[in-house]
């Protein structure tokens, strides 16, 4: 199955990794069902990631994006040092979202 990022996006996303506003502007930019689903899953990653649920889950911002961004990007390289070291890109980019996006229950409408 493919991630929720199209591949055509996996480099910007990786170079902006830390930078909020392209990462919050880069989703704005994928096609309209991917779109859909990464907010939809990024608003539900908020709910986990409150920390008034910290006690019942365990699951912070970091963990959060550790477990879940492999569902959002995946390095098309074969070379596994290059899959390795993105890894960390991979999950800086999920932690921005988690952390910094403010998206509306009414996600399908966004036109």
């Amino acid at each position: 199955a493919d991630p929720l990022i199209p591949e055509s996006f996996y480099d910007e996303c990786i170079e902006n990794s830390g930078n909020s506003s392209h990462a919050l502007q880069l989703v704005e930019s994928l096609p309209e069902p991917n779109r859909a689903v990464v907010k939809y899953m990024v608003m539900f990653l908020q709910l986990i990631a409150n920390p008034k649920n910290h006690t019942k889950t365990k699951m912070t911002v970091a963990n959060l994006a550790m477990v879940f961004a492999p569902n959002f990007l995946r390095c098309p390289s074969e070379n596994p040092a290059q899959i390795f070291q993105n890894t960390k890109h991979e999950q800086a980019f999920l932690r921005t979202l988690i952390s910094d996006a403010s998206y509306s229950v009414d996600v399908y409408n966004d036109e």
